[in-house]
């Protein structure tokens, strides 16, 4: 049994996603994003499940930056989550002063939270379980939580299925150190993080490798290096997966122009669709651009 460490506590959509990507396994609960990512560089888990982006709140930074930094680590694979909260309350609790959980969450009630708890206050957390431990406690009156949570704390049921954005969803990554890659579906992802010059056109630079190769990009944030103002490191996710002759022709040409490219793993995507590709950038469209220069430097055809 693999051992797969999560943002936790228990009762996070973390753990849900962790259940979907590893079911039967082993889940070990991490206080932060950090501290799962750690557990697997030290060998203390075979792999972490940790969110990377939510369709409302965009990117989770603690992730972006956790896995740009320290030993690599590589996501294996993804799920997609629709994010409906549950809302938590110690039971025979008539008055509702604050709502904890973390702050992602606050963001996508905030509508609801104003309409059916007028007056309450929000309070941040490190998770939305550590919000329903905290109303256990008696620190706070009400969390919005993930729905398993329930499954985990002795609380009543205040509201269920609440968002402000009916579709929002949230994007999960098993991740774990570098080694054989899942074979490739003809649906997947590759992800990198760059660090380029910092001079002018050097991102337009990196997404045209991208562009002129007919590769289609998913995902771009730009984080700070922490080293000097004004120097980022750029996250790029596209469609495609690095075994494929046009992912690896674009990588390389990204290791050309870039100070430093870490690879993050390539893995089916979520959403599946067979990934659609330009005329003239199709992987036989490479490997034969390669065998013809090949020929000619041997001297066979011009």
């Amino acid at each position: 049994m693999s051992r797969i460490a999560y943002f936790g506590p228990q009762g996070t959509f973390t753990e849900q996603a962790a259940r979907r990507l590893a079911p039967g396994e082993e889940l070990i609960p991490a206080e932060t994003i950090p501290a799962a990512l750690a557990a697997v560089r030290a060998g203390e888990a075979d792999a972490a499940c940790v969110p990377i982006e939510n369709s409302v709140e965009g990117a989770v930074t603690a992730t972006l930056d956790s896995l740009s930094d320290a030993e690599p680590l590589v996501a294996v694979a993804e799920v997609l989550l629709p994010v409906h909260f549950s809302v938590l309350t110690r039971p025979g609790t008539t008055e509702i002063r604050t709502v904890a959980s973390h702050p992602h969450a606050l963001a996508q009630v905030r509508h609801w939270v104003e309409a059916n708890l007028p007056g309450a206050h929000p309070v941040a957390t490190s998770s939305t379980a550590a919000a329903a431990v905290a109303v256990d406690a008696g620190e706070f009156d009400a969390a919005v939580t993930a729905p398993v949570a329930v499954e985990h704390y002795p609380l009543a049921v205040l509201a269920t299925e609440v968002a402000d954005v009916g579709d929002a969803k949230t994007r999960f990554l098993l991740v774990r150190p570098p080694g054989e890659l899942p074979s490739p579906t003809g649906a997947d992802r590759t992800s990198i993080v760059a660090a380029a010059t910092n001079r002018t056109g050097a991102l337009a630079e990196l997404l045209t490798e991208l562009a002129v190769r007919g590769i289609n990009l998913t995902k771009l944030d730009a984080r700070p290096t922490r080293n000097n103002f004004g120097e980022y490191r750029f996250f790029i996710d596209f469609e495609g997966h690095v075994t494929e002759p046009r992912i690896g022709d674009a990588l390389a040409a990204l290791r050309r122009r870039c100070r430093n490219v870490r690879f993050l793993g390539s893995h089916p995507r979520a959403e599946g669709g067979a990934t659609e590709v330009e005329p003239g950038a199709a992987n036989e469209d490479f490997t034969e651009a390669i065998d013809w220069v090949e020929s000619v430097r041997k001297g066979a055809q011009a």
